[in-house]
């Protein structure tokens, strides 16, 4: 994920919230610790996802589980400052779908995590509703 420039603009994310860092986000090096970014990240999923879910109230309301995450350490990040998150959607599949996450500070990305995301039913995996599947490709990385 690190190797594609365009992660690491912040004007690529179609979608961006900004959050307030804590004094209890910081390790001993007074740096935001990884379980805190790890956490902002989650975060911004969440928001990001409740959105999606909220506009327009979907017929059916999906139902996914997060199934990998992976995170790239870019730069130290620090207390007092804000974060910016950023959310696009990278690949979508039958009964997943991939989210790009960046996390930037005073002009720079200090983190980038992927995650992926299966839509569950009554029985397990099962395909994404077609309306979510439009909402999702509303959200692409720009460039």
């Amino acid at each position: 994920m690190k190797g594609d420039p365009r992660r690491r603009d912040l004007a690529a994310y179609p979608w961006s919230l900004t959050l307030e860092t804590r004094f209890a986000d910081m390790d001993v090096n007074r740096h935001l610790n990884n379980v805190a970014i790890a956490r902002f990240f989650e975060e911004t999923r969440i928001r990001f996802n409740w959105g999606l879910i909220a506009r327009n109230e979907l017929s059916q309301r999906p139902h996914y589980l997060v199934a990998h995450v992976a995170v790239d350490y870019l730069g130290e990040g620090g207390y007092p400052d804000p974060v910016t998150m950023t959310y696009a959607v990278g690949h979508i599949g039958t009964s997943s779908f991939r989210c790009l996450m960046g996390m930037f500070q005073n002009g720079g990305c200090i983190a980038l995590c992927d995650s992926v995301l299966v839509h569950r039913g009554p029985a397990g995996p099962s395909p994404l509703p077609a309306e979510l599947r439009t909402r999702l490709e509303a959200f692409p990385l720009a460039g």
